[in-house]
């Protein structure tokens, strides 16, 4: 059996399949598989028995629910006035220099993904960017370097 199909299954079971479990749903799919295709969004309209379109508009809502395949490290740069006041957008710059791709791309070796979003809650230790789930905050350019050269050792 479809693997895709058994995981939508299984989180239906766990979270049922009224409306307000649809969120769960999206969010273990996304959890397991990086990101929510729109053949899982089929098989949880399906399995949930809502619209496509009700799948698909909760699943792209959120900054945060990739619907797309991205890097094994999605670098989510905070784009607050918080953010943009301490100096955001050279830490952009350098970013974008130190992994070789453009706001919104994957490198290569789909390693890295580079993308803004909205506030993170970091304000106060501004700018601030998150790499999957770790928080780094009060960011200088030097700091960026170190920080994205500890990651690309890893594996």
């Amino acid at each position: 059996m479809d693997v895709i199909k058994e995981k939508v299954k299984a989180l239906v079971q766990k979270h049922g399949k009224t409306r307000e479990n649809l969120l769960p749903v999206l969010q273990g799919i996304a959890e397991s598989e990086q990101y929510v295709s729109e053949y899982a969004m089929k098989l949880i309209a399906e399995e949930m028995e809502l619209s496509s379109a009700d799948v698909y508009g909760t699943a792209t809502f959120y900054s945060f629910m990739d619907t797309t395949p991205k890097g094994k490290y999605v670098i989510r740069v905070c784009r607050t006035i918080s953010c943009y006041m301490k100096g955001k957008n050279q830490i952009l710059l350098a970013l974008e220099e130190a992994l070789k791709i453009k706001m919104g791309e994957t490198t290569p070796d789909k390693k890295f993904t580079l993308m803004e979003t909205n506030c993170i809650g970091w304000c106060h230790k501004a700018p601030a960017m998150l790499i999957n789930d770790d928080v780094h905050t009060e960011l200088t350019v030097e700091k960026v370097h170190k920080i994205i050269t500890e990651y690309k050792q890893q594996d």
